[in-house]
Formats: structure tokens, sequence, C-alpha cells
């Protein structure tokens, strides 16, 4: 018997009043496969194809997510506000400027072969807007962790990361557009305002990974509806490697011929050095990963939109990785790239099947933020999770 679409919801507006910015991550997961898609370095039939498929739709996904998240604010607003005191979702805000990076990217991959010059007028107009974003997320998202919300050690998880990573996207996605303008004021502001937002964003990633390295170490593992957060801890150092590597690339050609000629050779040579050292960190992270997810898959993952943090940070962690190869010429990386792109492919197939048919039945629409006005005897739940605990519901919408 077909299943009536949304028939987990009491009406179809509950998809707006529910909606929440952790969709945002499936524009994220969604938009890295098509970059590290058009990286991989062996070519087949209609790959170039697919990739920018992946992208035009990765459009289509962000704007629908958009006027979904803003209709909730223009129409439920004393609910959407709410977010700011929620110790878990406020941090998806920072999922909101990482996908918009994706699609900046594509615009620099695919959209010049489409658009020319168009293609990078609207990639450089974007890209201030996502370093704007990326900023306001670092910033006042940690606030309302200190002054507005409760946060307890054993609670943590990678989802801290979220908000702060968003700055160093923005400096990664800063060193490809560089790469297609000529020097100048323009491409050298760029170049150091993407290495600001490197530094805002990666020595705070590292340092949330220590104390989440003491709460594991401490508390012992999350519980399993939040165990593919670990894969979250990738995401940064995966990320702060390819965007030394970009900058460090552009440096040199971007200020030849003026006084910090030097200064471009050193960027150069610290981008592949920090890189592989960042590189190696989070081959640590991912190794510990793989082992929390194989501990838990044998008692069974539920799901839930966490589940797209099996993309984004192994995605970018791919396309680092086989930076690192044609910097380098290390084959070495250029083999495990591969690798992970293929596991990325795999991921984000099971991912987006799961998603479409969760959304289809409307069981992952769920605001945490509104648990309070939530009536189990009416609604179903948005996951199995929202029949134990509170803070195991709110773990189910990540």
């Amino acid at each position: 018997m077909l299943i009536p679409p949304l028939s987990h919801l009491q009406h179809p507006r509950e998809v707006v009043r529910q909606f929440t910015p952790n969709w945002f991550t499936a524009t994220m997961g969604t938009g890295i496969l098509a970059l590290a898609l058009h990286e991989f370095p062996l070519s087949g039939p209609g790959l170039q194809g697919l990739a920018e498929g992946l992208w035009l739709a990765n459009i289509g996904v962000f704007i629908l997510c958009t006027l979904l998240y803003s209709a909730r604010w223009i129409f439920f607003f004393q609910g959407a506000k709410r977010i700011f005191q929620h110790s878990v979702m406020s941090m998806f805000f920072g999922a909101i400027p990482m996908g918009l990076a994706t699609i900046i990217n594509g615009f620099l991959d695919f959209g010049t072969i489409l658009r020319g010059d168009h293609a990078l007028h609207i990639a450089y107009a974007l890209w201030w807007l996502d370093a704007a974003m990326a900023l306001a997320c670092a910033w006042v998202v940690p606030y309302l962790m200190f002054t507005r919300q409760n946060h307890r050690l054993e609670d943590m998880t990678a989802v801290w990361l979220l908000p702060i990573v968003a700055a160093e996207v923005a400096a990664a996605s800063g060193g490809l557009l560089i790469g297609h303008l000529e020097p100048g004021g323009p491409a050298t502001r760029i170049l150091f305002v993407s290495y600001a937002l490197w530094g805002v964003s990666v020595f705070p990633a590292i340092g949330i990974l220590v104390i989440l390295f003491l709460r594991m170490a401490l508390h012992k593992l999350p519980k399993r509806d939040m165990a593919v957060s670990s894969w979250l801890a990738v995401g940064p150092l995966g990320t702060g490697a390819l965007g030394l590597l970009l900058l460090g690339n552009q440096a040199p050609r971007l200020l030849v011929g003026t006084q910090m000629a030097e200064i471009g050779h050193a960027a150069h040579g610290v981008g592949v050095v920090g890189a592989s050292v960042l590189w190696g960190f989070g081959l640590w992270w991912l190794v510990l990963a793989l082992l929390i997810t194989l501990r838990y898959a044998r008692e069974g993952l539920p799901f839930n939109m966490g589940w797209w943090a099996f993309t984004f940070p192994i995605g970018v962690y791919s396309v680092a990785t086989l930076a690192l190869g044609r910097t380098t010429g290390v084959f070495l990386f250029e083999v495990l790239g591969a690798v992970f792109v293929l596991m990325l492919a795999v991921f984000w197939l099971i991912v987006t099947g799961r998603t479409l048919y969760g959304a289809y039945q409307g069981n992952l629409f769920f605001s945490p933020c509104l648990a309070d006005d939530i009536d189990l005897k009416t609604q179903p739940a948005a996951s199995t999770l929202q029949t134990e605990t509170l803070i195991r519901r709110i773990g189910s919408a990540q």
C-alpha cells in the first residue's frame, strides 16, 4: 500500500513550522560530492556531466531550504527564535554558509564553462556574502553558548565545530576564487582576508577537538544516535589543509613583483607542510570515526539528519588529499583521495535515499526547539528516538 506523503505530520504546514537549519547539511554533502567528482583523478564517460548535474541540483535544494527556513521565520517567528537558546540546533547555523560555499565553488568549476565571466562575477559577490555569514556564525553562536545556553561536558559532541568551521570553508573557497582572478587589489585582498578567515576558524576548531578528546576519555562514546557526529572532527582538518594549499599555491603569483614577493614563496612552503600536518591529524580522527561507526553498526544506527555527517567531512578531506597529491607529486595521496571520493559517493547514495524517504513520510521534519509543544499522542515520532528522553530526541534532529 502506498504511504501518503507527509503522513507523519499533523498538517502539511508542519513542514515549515518544524523546518530547521540542519537541512542545509544536505546541500553541504551534495555540493562537496559534485566538487569531489570534478577533481576525481580518473576520467570516465559522463563523470563531469554528473558532477555538473549534482551542482545544479544542489542549487535547487539550497534555494528550497532557504525558502522553507525563511518562511518559518515569517509565519512562525515565535517558534523560530527559540533556536538561539537551543544548545544543539543553533550550531547548524554554520551549515548555511558552508552549503553556499559549495555552490560558489561550483560556479568556479562549472559555471565559468557555462556562463563565462558572469559566473565569476556571481562567485565573487557571493563569496563576500558567504564570508560575512561565516564570521557571524563564528562569533554569535559561541557568544550564545557562553551567555544563554546550557552546556555540559558529558553532552558535548563534535557538533560544536559547525559554527566555527564555516569560516575556514570560506577561506578555502577564497583560495579557489583568487585562482580565477588577475593579480591586483581584489585578488590580494581576498588572499589576506582568506588567511584571516582560516585563523578565525582553524585554531578554535583545534581547541574544540582537544576538549572533545577529553570528553570522550572521561565520559566515553556518545549515545548511538549521536555516533555519526564523530565524523565531523575530520572536517576542519581537511578544510584547513585544503585552504592552506589553495592559498599557498596562489600567493607567489599574486605577490610577485611586490615588496611581499618573498612572503608569497614562504606561503607556498607553509601551505604544503602545514597541509600535510593537518592531513595527518585528520587521518587520526578519520580512523577513529570508522572504528566508532563499526562499533555502533552492530547495534544498529538509527537514521536521522545527522547521517549527513558521513558526507561533507570525508568529502572535503578527499578533495584536500587529491590537492596534496597534485602539489607534492606523491602518488599515495592520489590513490587515497580516489578511495575517499568513492566512499563519499557510497555514503551520499545511502543518506540521500534515506533522507528522501523520510522527507516524503514527514518524519524528518522535527524541530527540537519546539519539543515542549509536541504532543506525542497525536503526532508520530520524528524518529524512534522521540519515544526516549528529550536529550536523545534532540540528538536525532542532527
